[in-house]
């Protein structure tokens, strides 16, 4: 966003550009459960994957939120970093019990 920093634009392309990442986990994720079937290690895992569900929800919400607040924008932004810099760790459990 450089010297754009609270620009309504560059703020919502940002947020696009962070959901991309999150839309391909959610695929990769889901193509790895359909191949396995769905009582494979990581579907059990993963259980209702509450991060990787909230995340993409976060983000568009972060691009509507640009162009009435960007601070609001980036501060969703920042949430989802912090919900995934706490350790999760459903597939070490499920794997160490395997």
């Amino acid at each position: 966003m450089g010297q754009n920093l609270a620009a309504p634009l560059p703020t919502a392309v940002y947020g696009a550009v962070l959901l991309m990442p999150a839309i391909g986990y959610y695929l990769l994720q889901k193509a790895i459960i359909h191949r396995q079937g769905a009582h494979s290690v990581l579907a059990r895992a993963l259980g209702r994957d509450i991060k990787g569900k909230i995340s993409p929800i976060l983000y568009v919400a972060g691009i509507v939120a640009a162009f009435v607040s960007p601070w609001l924008s980036i501060a969703m932004y920042v949430l989802v970093a912090v919900i995934w810099l706490v350790p999760d760790r459903r597939i070490e459990n499920i794997v160490g019990r395997e």
